[in-house]
């Protein structure tokens, strides 16, 4: 089962627009010495709209060449149509990856019943480990938790991630839903009072910025150290607002270039580089967050 600190990792792209997979190397290494416990590619952080479907099976092999073994590789295989969603999932199958993440269909504005047959569809074509994943204000579709509790029954899916911030679904999920079954909170912010309230880590985006930080908060969580993991997270607060100053990953991929893990903050169109006044609002905040003294 997934828990701790897992990053949705950014796609790494050269000047070109192609994917870096020196880049890609290098921040997989990192992660793995960070403490990070486990790794999303091709997610929504990693530009997954953008990304083919031939560059996400070779995302997957890549990274799981990369790992070898040290740590788990998720997936993204997520979208709005249903079919090419299966479709991807087979073929994602066989490249040694641990699992997959998959995000409620955007744009369609499907009914819970959709829903259900959604995930219920993508899931019958695997067997492996499925998270779903909730983030209605990205997608504007929201997946009840009766319909999480319902997929709960399904063998291989095993947790979501919820960026709801709505901290009063946990308890009902974990009354209900299958157990085992882990519940991940997709908000930096509010993460700490997530897993307190008996979630079971975080798919972050800060921690691609800050790994083995939010490594350490996730460990102090795990010991019942609460007001170490409590003091630990109040340091990144400034990281989880900020990182999503403009949109996600425009940030992150700016933060990677100023801490020289990325040779470049190249995103692809529809989002592009993060504004002047976002730059400097990222570079001060990873001065204040330690993390980097120095002029960009």
């Amino acid at each position: 089962m997934f828990s701790g600190s897992i990053v949705a990792l950014i796609t790494p792209f050269n000047g070109d627009g192609e994917i870096d997979y020196d880049g890609l190397d290098r921040l997989i290494q990192w992660h793995i010495q960070s403490g990070t416990s486990a790794i999303v590619i091709a997610g929504t952080t990693g530009e997954s709209p953008t990304l083919s479907d031939d560059e996400k099976v070779a995302l997957a092999k890549a990274a799981v060449a990369i790992a070898g073994g040290r740590i788990d590789i998720l997936v993204g295989n997520g979208g709005n149509n249903t079919l090419a969603c299966v479709r991807l999932t087979e073929r994602l199958n066989d490249t040694g990856i641990q699992g997959y993440l998959t995000v409620t269909p955007f744009y369609n504005k499907p009914t819970q019943a959709g829903l259900l047959a959604h995930f219920t569809a993508i899931a019958g074509a695997t067997s492996l480990p499925v998270i779903l994943y909730n983030v209605p204000g990205r997608t504007l579709c929201d997946l009840s938790n009766e319909i999480v509790i319902k997929l709960s029954e399904l063998n291989n899916v095993i947790a979501i991630k919820d960026a709801t911030a709505d901290l009063t679904r946990v308890a009902e999920l974990l009354e209900k839903c299958r157990q085992p079954f882990h519940l991940l909170s997709g908000d930096d912010a509010t993460a700490v009072a997530f897993c307190q309230a008996g979630g079971h880590g975080v798919i972050s985006v800060t921690a691609n910025v800050a790994a083995r930080e939010m490594a350490a908060v996730h460990a102090a969580l795990a010991s019942g150290d609460i007001k170490e993991a409590v003091l630990l997270d109040k340091q990144l607060a400034g990281l989880h607002e900020n990182l999503f100053i403009e949109s996600s990953p425009m940030a992150a991929k700016w933060a990677l270039y100023c801490l020289k893990l990325l040779d470049s903050a190249h995103l692809r169109l529809p989002l592009v580089d993060l504004s002047s006044t976002g730059k400097n609002c990222i570079e001060q905040t990873l001065k204040d967050s330690g993390l980097y003294p120095q002029e960009c």
